[in-house]
């Protein structure tokens, strides 16, 4: 440190990140502790409080005393001492081993004051800096005997791929959502009826407004079940609110929604699995006319900077995110945000707007301006679109009559439709018709096997039945 350069930090004066010290080393550990627990700082030794330099001698006796009193935090904190001119100068640089303690207590820097942490400031502390997860906490409001009921059991377990024979308490034990007999927060919010019983604010709601503005509100929703089903929930929602654009190609017509529905579940996905589930803020949906917001309550985890966005990922709630990942709800652990655009941009559009803030984490989508029912390719006149033979069936149903036939693996079905490769929108739309038993996987103990096949159910034969005598 140059002279100038320590002029300058004393006319700024003590504050969030140094502190001035007449002489000698009173107090220093709990000085230290507090900045390493913070984003590091400066102390300087021989500065009176009202900034008037004072110096001390000795400084070779002193760097050894701040030494051991560095040595005995634990953990150790690295510092750099120096001196300039008569003034010792203590850099405490940003420090790895959060948290520090001095003689067995925690401190943080709050203004131009060290101060003591209490029992839940150093809980927060812990949740901040991701030292501890919420997701992987005991939650007392799950009772095994009343909230996991057969028909849960049931749903968790296909949807989490858990063989039949095995037992729910083996199970959730081996997926570490159950702790010494209780259900951690992620396995409640996974298997809960109603989110909300056990995390107030879990929920997500939704709103649809005139305009460009929250003046006037055309519609409202609010989701609040378990998160595996809000996720599809929620997409399906938006999908509803926003434009479609119906292409017209040799009497095949194809729903395209004016945002690309892979992108907006991705945003879903990481506004619920990454959330700060301890506030009681909820997940927002906003659905303008020139935009479509997703806001979920917490910044950045600890560990990322924005400049990390799209490149790497911190999971909040690793629990939950990894069980979400088993379920096939999230399907690319760690290039969500990269995903999104990239989807954005193949689709010919601008990439979301990513905002972010020390509470809120914000993806806005720009809509565009398509005209529901809009022909991009024009149908022959002699068959238009309003007389009922010539009018094509939905994806889902066209899937479905191919299946009638004959078991069939997705990429056998990406080519039965037309599709040069798998899309997003036909595993969403398998998913989609998995969860509502129209079909079902032919190795269903394997669901990921490269053999993996999908066959009409009961169910959809009954379906298309139905929908051939419309």
């Amino acid at each position: 440190m140059k002279r100038t350069h320590l002029e300058d930090l004393i006319s700024l004066g003590e504050g969030h990140t140094t502190e001035f010290k007449q002489s000698g080393t009173s107090n220093l550990g709990r000085e230290m502790c507090a900045f390493a627990n913070a984003s590091g700082g400066v102390i300087l030794i021989g500065v009176r409080d009202d900034g008037k330099i004072l110096g001390v001698d000795n400084h070779n006796s002193l760097k050894s005393e701040v030494q051991n009193i560095a040595r005995s935090s634990d953990p150790p904190i690295a510092v750099e001492i120096e001196s300039i001119g008569n003034v010792l100068c203590i850099t405490i640089p940003t420090q790895h081993g959060k948290p520090y303690s001095f003689a067995g207590k925690f401190y943080i820097r709050e203004g131009a004051s060290s101060m003591q942490m209490s029992r839940s400031e150093i809980r927060e502390f812990f949740y901040r800096e991701g030292l501890i997860h919420f997701d992987e906490s005991p939650c007392s409001k799950f009772s095994l005997e009343k909230d996991l009921t057969d028909d849960i059991w049931t749903t968790f377990r296909t949807r989490a791929r858990i063989p039949r024979d095995m037992t729910p308490a083996i199970a959730l034990e081996n997926l570490h959502l159950l702790n010494d007999g209780q259900m951690t927060h992620a396995g409640a919010w996974l298997m809960a009826r109603d989110i909300r019983k056990f995390t107030p604010g879990a929920d997500v709601a939704c709103a649809l407004f005139m305009g460009t503005d929250k003046v006037r509100i055309l519609d409202r929703r609010s989701f609040n079940s378990d998160i595996y089903s809000m996720i599809n929930d929620v997409v399906v929602y938006i999908l509803s609110k926003i434009n479609v654009e119906y292409i017209i190609k040799h009497v095949k017509r194809e729903e395209r929604p004016e945002l690309p529905e892979e992108a907006l579940r991705e945003a879903v996905v990481n506004a619920l699995a990454h959330r700060d589930y301890r506030s009681t803020a909820n997940v927002q949906i906003y659905i303008f006319s020139d935009r479509v917001e997703i806001v979920s309550p917490g910044g950045l985890p600890a560990g990322m900077s924005r400049v990390d966005l799209g490149t790497r990922s911190v999971p909040r709630n690793p629990l939950l995110f990894g069980t979400l990942h088993r379920m096939e709800a999230v399907e690319h652990i760690g290039s969500g945000i990269r995903r999104m655009q990239q989807l954005c941009l193949d689709y010919g559009l601008d990439e979301p707007k990513i905002e972010t803030s020390e509470n809120w984490f914000t993806i806005t989508f720009t809509r565009t301006s398509i005209e529901t029912n809009k022909k991009t390719e024009s149908q022959p006149e002699s068959q238009p679109e309003s007389q009922p033979e010539s009018q094509p069936e939905s994806l889902s149903m066209r899937i479905l009559h191919h299946l009638e036939s004959e078991p069939l693996a997705k990429s056998e079905l990406s080519r039965e439709l037309g599709q040069a490769e798998i899309s997003g929108q036909l595993n969403h739309i398998i998913r989609v018709l998995l969860r509502e038993e129209m079909i079902e996987y032919t190795i269903p103990e394997k669901p990921r096997s490269r053999l993996q096949k999908y066959r009409l159910t009961g169910k959809g034969r009954v379906f298309l039945k139905k929908g051939a005598s419309e």
